[in-house]
């Protein structure tokens, strides 16, 4: 397959004191509901990038449709996971891979899906999801980033590379991207608001 799907669900999840990606909403885990969503799609291999709490997420979260690969290293922050997973999936067949996170619980295949469909009729090389005034994942980027996704270092992932080529950007409109949990107070606001 020609695109990849890397979910990034290697976080300590400091702020709400335990792994966030196990939390539940609609009977399914957070990191459930990211793995089926881009097995929706067409889009191979899914890749599940684990660092804190791996072998506990593998456990609850054990999918045979899926890559797991650990970053040993994930304090150092979101660009180390990202190197770990492009690592784990660059073949001379992948030409996109499109980076999500395990965290927004409102992702659906469909999104994943614009994103591709976007990158095809923009002929641009990034493609960012649109909420809130800002861009940011999940996000597509060509083969032609695959490098600089490599250099990456520090704690703010991609969104470098995607302020440094706006002109060669793209975006999908994604609402409910907005809403990402972080916090006890953040979880029980989408609960209660179902």
């Amino acid at each position: 397959m020609d695109t990849a799907i890397m979910i990034l669900a290697a976080g300590n999840s400091s702020r709400m004191g335990k792994p966030k990606q196990l939390l539940s909403y609609n009977g399914k885990t957070f990191l459930d509901i990211a793995i089926t969503e881009a097995l929706k799609t067409n889009f191979r291999p899914v890749v599940i990038v684990l660092g804190a709490y791996a072998e506990e997420i593998k456990n609850h979260c054990s999918n045979p449709q899926v890559h797991y690969c650990i970053n040993e290293n994930w304090h150092e922050g979101m660009s180390s996971s990202i190197k770990v997973g492009l690592k784990n999936i660059i073949d001379n067949y992948t030409e996109n891979i499109i980076i999500a996170v395990a965290d927004q619980v409102h992702l659906t295949s469909e999104i994943l899906n614009a994103l591709k469909v976007e990158l095809s009729s923009s002929n641009k090389g990034i493609v960012t999801a649109s909420y809130a005034g800002i861009s940011g994942t999940p996000v597509l980027f060509s083969r032609k980033y695959f490098q600089e996704l490599l250099n990456l270092a520090g704690q703010s992932g991609a969104k470098k590379i995607i302020d440094a080529n706006v002109e060669d950007s793209a975006t999908i409109s994604f609402d409910q991207g907005v809403i990402d949990i972080d916090t006890p107070a953040d979880y029980n606001d989408l609960i209660n608001n179902k």
